[in-house]
């Protein structure tokens, strides 16, 4: 059984993806750092959600049963792990103070828990409209 998810559970998805976006965007802005460390970073974090987007749906079509192609699924997978291997690395290695390394690790992962939650939220009302409409 399908069900559409609450609207407190989308607003939260939206909010969450909101503000670990902004949030990291808005610390690369305020940063004292070079501007490719900033883009590397921003390239990091938009390389991220669209990995984990992907991720989400691939594995969701494979549980039912719509046909993924093996090598996509790996992609998704593998470009989900390289981003954050990606922001580990440069993290690792910046010149930042510890608290500055943990906003910008912490907000990455807020925005991407909110990109597969508001992914997810979306296919389900899909599917739960779709079942409506067909009842």
């Amino acid at each position: 059984m399908n069900q559409k998810p609450s609207n407190a559970f989308v607003a939260a998805a939206w909010i969450a993806l909101g503000i670990g976006m902004i949030g990291f965007i808005v610390g690369l802005w305020r940063s004292d750092m070079l501007l490719n460390e900033k883009g590397y970073y921003f390239t990091v974090l938009m390389f991220g959600l669209f990995a984990v987007i992907s991720l989400q749906k691939a594995v969701r079509d494979k549980l039912e049963g719509i046909p993924v192609t093996e090598i996509y699924y790996g992609l998704s997978w593998f470009s989900t792990l390289l981003t954050i291997t990606l922001l580990v690395i440069g993290l690792w290695n910046a010149t930042l103070l510890p608290s500055e390394k943990g906003f910008y690790a912490f907000a990455f992962l807020l925005a991407i828990f909110g990109a597969i939650t508001v992914q997810k939220n979306t296919r389900d009302s899909q599917i739960a409209n779709k079942n409506r409409d067909t009842e």
